[in-house]
């Protein structure tokens, strides 16, 4: 009798193993196709689904899709709410549509990473006739691969927004940081912060700040979101950088030695950088942050100005030593600039954050259907 259960025991693990060498390959083929290839092969089969709605595939496919991220560009003041995905080379990969933006207006994409994009809008709504009334400022996440728009919880009553800036977590946590001054009859109003929680899903308010970012342009790298901050003798120079990390915790970075009125902060290499655009000397520097601890910055990258004019620039993308500039006119979609620009990688992250399939349950569910 004994013999007989340790045989069984004996062949259940050899059949387990023999199964989990196949889903190890299953798993990375799958993890090489588009998303949208994903979403049907769901339905394949329930091991497939399992598969395809675990929290390690939903990584190992993000981790697959980064080896070769694209760009993604926003033209703003296009009439049509779309996204063009386009190479390295300024080739147009995909146009994709947002979902669930066909009535929407005045819209700004804040970021993307991790597959997710965060934008905003303010909704116009007809009060009469004569005039319409601007709501407050709505702010969305959205997987442009898997269509999913959430629609955060609305923020405290402002009079005016500053800035926006998003913060991801290992997994599809994030959390919006959000710079505004409140309605008041007073012209003396500090600005104020508040942060909204993807585990909550609500917004907890933080009070007066005493930095505020220079408008909503930001940049996550590294665990920590980066903003431009005025100087104390002049709001319209740079005078530092403003971060903030998921644990709530702000700090102020200093500059480089050298900046010009064209700077942007990107991500080199995964180490917060910045781009340097010295427009009477047709030269551009690329400034890197070695050690956030100490304050190391080194000149990483010299180069003379690929445009003539730098004037309509308004972004910059950098991936190791290639430099995304970004003044395309795509004469058979729009004959306007697209000035916003982000590296892409498509995921199957949610936009909101929930408890994924964990690998226990994944195992359990395999084991059962055996």
């Amino acid at each position: 009798m004994d013999g007989t259960v340790s045989k069984r025991i004996s062949m259940r693990k050899t059949t387990w193993n023999e199964v989990e060498s196949v889903i190890d390959v299953l798993a990375n083929i799958l993890s090489r196709l588009p998303v949208k290839c994903l979403l049907h092969y769901k339905t394949v089969s329930k091991l497939w689904y399992t598969v395809i709605k675990s929290s390690s595939f939903k990584k190992l496919q993000l981790s697959q899709s980064r080896e070769n991220p694209v760009y993604m560009i926003y033209p703003f003041m296009d009439v049509l709410i779309n996204l063009y995905l386009i190479d390295a080379h300024g080739k147009v990969i995909e146009k994709v549509s947002l979902p669930g933006c066909e009535n929407l207006s005045s819209l700004c994409v804040i970021c993307s990473y991790n597959g997710l994009v965060c934008f905003s809008s303010y909704p116009w709504l007809p009060y009469s006739m004569a005039e319409v009334v601007m709501t407050e400022l709505e702010i969305r996440m959205c997987n442009p691969a898997t269509r999913e728009v959430w629609l955060l919880p609305k923020g405290s009553l402002s009079g005016e927004e500053l800035a926006t800036g998003v913060a991801f977590g290992p997994t599809s946590e994030y959390k919006i940081y959000r710079f505004f001054c409140p309605k008041s009859e007073s012209e003396d109003v500090n600005p104020k912060c508040e942060i909204y929680s993807s585990s909550t899903r609500t917004w907890n308010g933080i009070g007066c700040v005493e930095h505020c970012p220079m408008g909503a342009y930001h940049l996550y790298v590294d665990g920590k979101v980066y903003w431009f901050v005025a100087s104390d003798a002049d709001n319209e120079i740079l005078g530092a950088i403003l971060s903030v990390d998921m644990e709530d915790s702000f700090g102020i970075v200093p500059l480089p030695e050298e900046v010009s009125e064209r700077s942007f902060l990107v991500d080199f290499e995964g180490c917060l950088a910045l781009v340097a655009v010295y427009e009477y000397d047709s030269l551009v520097n690329i400034w890197v942050l070695n050690n956030d601890e100490s304050i190391d910055w080194e000149l990483e990258y010299s180069h003379d100005i690929p445009f003539a004019s730098m004037v309509s620039i308004e972004s910059v993308a950098v991936r190791s030593e290639l430099m995304a500039w970004w003044e395309l006119r795509f004469e058979d979609e729009f004959e306007r600039i697209s000035p916003v620009v982000f590296t892409y990688a498509e995921s199957l992250l949610p936009c909101k954050c929930v408890n994924l399939v964990s690998d226990t349950y994944f195992s359990n569910v395999l084991f059962n259907s055996i």
